[in-house]
């Protein structure tokens, strides 16, 4: 009873400041867009009504500030793209094994990446269909003795070596021909009914690998081998998936036999340690109890790695379930406050606006965010584009590497680019942009590397405005500028001298009356900042240097 008190007013405070925080600027907002029967796409069989239907889904996603689409690309032994190992999936025709007019991966890609979006190649591992359906079929012709039947399902045998080696064929197929931003694996496990299947076939069970450490090491093979094989081809290329939403019991919190670790082999958190994957998406479609504790646990054994809870929406849904907005909207604060973002299972549930959900995302998420960089695969930030102009409503720059670059916009000059508020275009594949017209507004742009890495500012100074014509800004030859005087609130006792782009060059005593000292500054704009205690800074004006010509 006490751990649970615990948990309700830790749950409470979190939810409470979580409120409060305004949007960050980095956080994963993803969706799992499922194709298989065309669940959540493609509705149709003809081509161009799949193409509309895309287009519309995504564009409400956009608006609904998801950031990621996580498309369900290898199907069940079946493929949404032209493969050279496996057919194409029915949900595309009506029959599989029949292509389609188009590439529906390369559709995809391209319009994810128009709309400032990263699109993720879901790859189902484990699980081939039914056992007469025709992906199931084919690869029981290619690969005899590979495919396990249970029940009426037929599954890849995770204790061969040729699963691992198949499987990281499959994603070095989709890394090679497609410029996906990650490989996203989904059902990495064993089968629930393993063990029966084992049991009930006492000749195979001699010689096959039932022990727990046995089974665990089997799946982190398969992990390892796609890693490599990803990572050799394309570094960048973000490997996540989808473990079951409890990794193993808690201390204090039991799974209740249905996690990912013990139930299915699954060790999600030692492939983190281990730096075999960049992200998890757990499929946390839990509440309460459930859902928080099993998070907080998730979060604290990420190894610096990123997690994304799973949300289970489609429970918002009468037909499947009983759950109430009030029960996503607390997921999703907490998780915020404890800096994960959220992936919706499924699109459809999101779209449909099942209770409110779509209305309820678009206000939590009304500000643009990046998808964060992956610090620990580099370093090394790309270096700022140059020569920013607006010029008949576009924005236009220069770059010596070719990025995505993100726009920012404020009032404000120089622009805090660490401020989501800010960011008004993300992942933007050329060097110009049209905006809409607004005369007060100043713009910025930074180049993103496929890391997410992102450089420094280039800014642009459109509107002087009223702020720039009061006497906080000074003009000078060189000789010393007179300090604004200290307001009776400003705790500051220093000021300092900062460039533009924030970069500082003088710090000196502030004091009532005081002349600073700018001889040595070269001609050009800059601002000045108050610096008090607990590290506190405000600007407090802005000054040019501007030497006549001899």
């Amino acid at each position: 009873m006490i751990q649970k008190r615990i948990l309700s007013i830790f749950l409470l405070l979190a939810t409470l400041f979580a409120h409060a925080q305004e949007s960050p600027k980095y956080e994963i907002r993803a969706v799992w867009l499922t194709t298989i029967g065309g669940i959540d796409w493609p509705h149709f069989h003809q081509a161009q009504q799949q193409k509309e239907e895309l287009c519309l889904t995504l564009d409400k996603l956009k608006k609904a500030g998801i950031n990621t689409v996580m498309l369900q690309t290898r199907i069940r032994a079946t493929t949404l793209y032209p493969s050279a190992l496996e057919p194409f999936d029915a949900c595309l025709t009506g029959k599989a094994g029949h292509a389609p007019s188009y590439d529906p991966l390369q559709l995809a890609i391209d319009e994810c990446h128009k709309r400032g979006m990263q699109l993720h190649a879901w790859v189902v591992t484990i699980p081939v269909g039914k056992w007469n359906s025709y992906g199931c079929q084919q690869l029981r012709k290619k690969m005899p003795g590979l495919i396990v039947r249970i029940g009426d399902e037929g599954y890849m045998d995770p204790e061969q070596d040729a699963t691992a080696s198949y499987l990281a064929s499959c994603c070095r197929e989709i890394v090679e021909k497609y410029d996906v931003d990650g490989i996203h694996l989904d059902y990495i496990r064993y089968p629930e009914k393993w063990r029966n299947v084992v049991k009930a076939n006492k000749t195979r069970s001699k010689s096959r690998k039932t022990s727990l450490s046995s089974q665990i090491n089997a799946i982190t093979r398969i992990v390892r081998t796609i890693h490599h094989e990803v990572k050799a081809i394309k570094p960048w290329v973000m490997l996540s998936c989808s473990p079951i939403g409890k990794h193993d019991d808690l201390s204090r919190y039991s799974s209740g036999g249905w996690n990912a670790r013990r139930a299915v082999a699954q060790d999600a958190q030692q492939w983190l340690k281990e730096g075999l994957m960049d992200a998890l998406f757990p499929m946390m479609y839990f509440r309460d109890n459930q859902f928080f504790p099993f998070a907080i646990d998730w979060q604290e054994n990420s190894y610096g790695r990123l997690i994304v809870p799973g949300l289970g929406i489609y429970f918002l849904d009468p037909k499947e379930g009983r759950w109430q907005l009030n029960d996503i909207k607390r997921q999703m604060y907490v998780s915020r406050q404890l800096g994960m973002g959220h992936c919706f299972f499924r699109s459809k549930f999101l779209t449909a606006n099942q209770r409110g959900i779509y209305d309820f995302t678009s206000h939590f998420d009304a500000h643009l965010a990046l998808v964060p960089p992956m610090t620990w695969l580099s370093s090394e930030p790309p270096v700022a584009p140059m020569g920013l102009t607006l010029k008949e409503g576009v924005l236009s720059w220069s770059d010596t590497e070719k990025h995505v670059y993100n726009i920012y916009a404020s009032p404000d000059f120089p622009i805090d680019i660490s401020d989501a508020k800010n960011l008004v275009a993300t992942r933007i594949t050329g060097t110009s942009v049209r905006v809409p017209y607004n005369p007060s507004l100043n713009y910025a742009v930074t180049a993103q590397d496929r890391y997410g890495l992102e450089s420094r500012a280039c800014q642009l100074l459109v509107n002087a405005g009223s702020q720039y014509s009061k006497p906080a800004i000074s003009i000078t030859d060189g000789r010393p500028v007179a300090l604004p005087a200290k307001s009776a609130v400003l705790d500051a006792d220093f000021i300092i001298v900062e460039t533009l782009l924030g970069q500082q060059l003088q710090v000196s005593r502030y004091q009532k009356g005081t002349l600073l000292d700018v001889s040595a500054l070269p001609d050009g704009m800059y601002q000045l900042r108050s610096l008090g205690r607990k590290d506190r800074n405000h600007r407090i004006g802005f000054f040019v240097v501007k030497r006549l010509a001899e």
